[in-house]
């Protein structure tokens, strides 16, 4: 059985990893250092995974991930307005570190749906 790659997995990974990036300030502000240094490893490894899924992706397949790519920029830019509209009309300014750590959560989350429900057509 062959490894296989798809546009979708590696659009998923490159927003994971943008989602753990955007958790890094909570955890500097906060103090937490080993938290820190090991979010810092695991969004080192989720980068390794994604290069590889690069590197496994069909010649086919890849005028599709720029697409995916936009709309996951598209999707993370509703989150962060959605969670500042949240905290701003329902629980009270947080602060940006939680607003930008909550927001990139739930922009990747309705990428992730998004893609569930209405996968890209060649």
């Amino acid at each position: 059985m062959g490894a296989t790659s798809s546009p979708e997995r590696l659009s998923l990974l490159v927003g994971l990893a943008v989602m753990m990036a955007a958790t890094l300030p909570r955890y500097l502000i906060g103090g937490h250092q080993t938290r820190l240094i090991l979010l810092t490893f695991a969004i080192v490894a989720v980068l390794g995974v994604a290069l590889a899924q690069w590197r496994l992706l069909a010649a086919e397949a890849r005028p599709r991930l720029p697409v995916l790519l936009r709309r996951l920029v598209v999707f993370l830019a509703a989150g962060l307005v959605a969670m500042a509209a949240w905290q701003g009309l329902v629980a009270g300014w947080s602060g940006w570190a939680l607003l930008a750590s909550h927001g990139t959560t739930l922009g990747l989350l309705l990428h992730a749906i998004a893609i569930w429900l209405k996968p890209l057509r060649d």
